[in-house]
């Protein structure tokens, strides 16, 4: 049962059960908000991350849906509206990252990936700004690599720069009631498939000389939460690799 009041602060991320969803919904609980934790298939790491934000004090709920279905978006929120819920901080975080050469993926690819990564953040924040009073605030997980056309991953890379027009779009109508950014990571998390010898010779190429860190992350949350005269922007956190 979903149940939070006015006065207290509550965060909704989707892809919170895992990797920078699941750190920013701990991050957020530690700083004194409820979270509700969607997740699609990782149902075992979201119980596991809602016991995490229940063990420091704060409420955690778990919520389900397929953001590539349009039908689970809408049952989302509706779970939260018959809970009479309210959103202070939404954080669209939830995306996919198949590799995606342009002259070999399918139009069914082409979509699950422009469904998930841009279509889902546009219909979480439009329900979302229902369950906002003033000061809301969205927060889209962009990725610094949207302009920096990587032939391999075309589709991804063209749906988060997709992203950040959408972000600016929303900021300039829901102003100023509620404001809209993003944070867009470069080198951040290490895959599954790639070792630490290929990690370090990417992050060697960055001028500041190493990854990123979630830490950085999440300060660049706090601030764009705390930072009451920030719209609009797209925060770059790639250790200026974007300088060339």
């Amino acid at each position: 049962m979903i149940s939070n009041t006015k006065d207290q602060k509550f965060a909704l991320i989707t892809g919170a059960a895992d990797r920078i969803g699941r750190a920013i919904a701990l991050h957020l609980a530690e700083t004194g908000y409820d979270v509700g934790i969607h997740y699609h298939t990782s149902e075992d790491q979201a119980v596991h991350t809602q016991r995490e934000i229940e063990s420091l004090g704060r409420k955690a709920f778990i919520i389900k849906a397929d953001l590539d279905n349009p039908t689970e978006i809408e049952n989302m929120f509706r779970e939260l509206s018959q809970n009479n819920a309210h959103i202070d901080v939404l954080v669209n975080s939830a995306a996919i990252m198949p590799r995606s050469d342009l002259m070999k993926i399918s139009w069914l690819e082409w979509d699950q990936i422009f469904n998930v990564n841009l279509r889902s953040a546009w219909m979480v924040s439009r329900n979302a700004v229902d369950f906002m009073q003033d000061k809301g605030v969205i927060i889209n997980i962009s990725d610094a690599c949207a302009d920096l056309h990587w032939t391999g991953y075309g589709a991804y890379g063209i749906s988060k720069y997709a992203l950040n027009e959408l972000t600016c779009l929303l900021a300039r109508q829901l102003a100023p009631a509620i404001r809209v950014c993003g944070i867009a990571p470069g080198l951040l998390l290490k895959s599954a498939n790639m070792t630490q010898e290929e990690w370090d010779k990417l992050a060697a190429r960055v001028p500041m000389q190493s990854a990123g860190d979630i830490e950085s992350v999440m300060a660049t949350i706090d601030m764009l939460i705390s930072n009451e005269y920030i719209t609009g922007e797209i925060i770059m956190l790639n250790g200026g690799a974007s300088l060339g």
